[in-house]
Formats: structure tokens, sequence, C-alpha cells
């Protein structure tokens, strides 16, 4: 079963390093956690990076191999979850794919040609256009799932957690309320970082106090950033 969420030496280090993470928990060296050795009452779940995938070069082929064999072994059904789906799976003709992650996108076609007992593949993405169609548009995909942008009510109660979790305080219910219609667009974690740049701000002053007007100023300067930031992605901004 697959459902899709619509969300350097660095090759020799990745070898090296998920080499031992393998040896020591004798997981496949793609997982970064599972609940394979864990005691849990639904499914055994696995979680993996598509990013981490390009890195192995040639040795990703045997290692998304690996990941299947390694389900065999849970008599639950394994749960694998992939988050940046799209940095492995996409379009197989793109001209930025190497010959490696071509034949690591088709093992996991091959693995996932027929329905199966072992595995339940969770894809997380947020370029499902990116995403090879053999994935998306053949029988491979069961459901998706989109998961919308916060709405108004929806960032104001984010504003409100984030504000407790990383200062502690509570800023006046109004003034939550005007920031939360302000920052219409924003993603969860766009909201996350503009209260980290509130504490940071804060941490900053003397008195490190907050007050509504500081509040405002940093909630206007983040949002006229993520405007900016649309326009240069929109291929309409100007160079700095």
């Amino acid at each position: 079963m697959l459902v899709m969420i619509w969300l350097t030496n660095i090759k020799e280090g990745a070898i090296v390093m998920w080499g031992y993470v393998n040896r020591i928990l004798g997981q496949p060296s793609l997982i970064q956690e599972s609940s394979m050795a864990k005691f849990s009452k639904g499914l055994d779940y696995a979680m993996m990076t598509g990013g981490d995938v390009e890195p192995l070069g040639p040795q990703a082929v045997t290692k998304i191999h690996e990941i299947f064999d390694w389900a065999k072994k849970s008599r639950k059904c394994l749960l694998l979850f992939i988050d940046e789906a799209d940095a492995f799976l996409c379009e197989c003709n793109s001209k930025h794919m190497s010959e490696a992650q071509r034949s690591a996108l088709n093992a996991l076609l091959f693995r996932t040609g027929d329905q199966s007992r072992d595995v339940v593949l969770v894809l997380a993405t947020n370029r499902p256009g990116d995403l090879d169609s053999a994935v998306t548009v053949t029988d491979r995909i069961d459901e998706v799932i989109e998961f919308l942008l916060p709405q108004e009510d929806e960032r104001y109660k984010l504003l409100k957690l984030y504000l407790n979790k990383y200062l502690c305080g509570e800023e006046e219910d109004d003034v939550l309320r005007e920031a939360a219609q302000k920052t219409e667009g924003f993603s969860g974690r766009e909201i996350a970082k503009l209260i980290t740049s509130v504490q940071a701000t804060v941490y900053g002053r003397p008195d490190c106090v907050l007050d509504s007007n500081l509040f405002m100023e940093i909630v206007d300067y983040k949002v006229q950033e993520h405007h900016q930031r649309l326009k240069l992605a929109a291929g309409g901004g100007e160079p700095a």
C-alpha cells in the first residue's frame, strides 16, 4: 500500500556514518528512526529522508532493496515514511537526475509494483509536481492527502503555541489576532521562525522584555520578507 502526503567529501561521509548506524542498530543504513526494536501496539514504522539517497551513489540501489527486505522482519507490517520524497523520486527523464538516482528510483518502483502486506509507504513532499509519473499516475498511490497552509484561526493558535514555547509568556489576544491576520500565506514553519526571531530580539534587549509594539514590528518585517521571497520565487525579483 502506498500513501502520498503533499506537502561534501559528503558521499564518503554518508556511507561511513550510515554504515555505522546499520551495524549498531541492525537496520538499513538509510533508516533514521524506527520502532522495530521497540514495543508498539500498532504498525512498526521507519523514517528516512529522500535527500539521503543521492550521496550513496551506486550503493543506493542496494540500500533501497535492503529496506524492503528488512521490512519483512516486521510481524505487524512496516510503515515506511519518506520525507522530502521528491529529492530522489523526481521525474525519471529529468536532466538533473544522475544515473545512480535513476537506478534508485527504478529499484523503488520495482519493489512497489505489486500489492504488499509487508510495507505501507508514505511519501511526504511539498513539490508533488516533481515526483515521477510512475509514482503519482499509476495505481501505486492509494490515497493522496493535501495539507493546506494554516488559515487565520490556525495561525492564531500556532502563534500562541510557539510564543509560549519559546518565550514562556503570552501577548495580548487582540495583538495575536492581528498578527494572525497579517501572516496570511505563512506555513507553520514560517510562523515558528517568526517567533524564534521575536525570541532572539527580546534576548538581545537589556531588559529582555517583549511589548506589543516590538512584536508587531517583527511581524511586519517578516510579512515583508515573506512577500519578497514569493516575488523572487516567481522570477519577478531583482538581485540585491
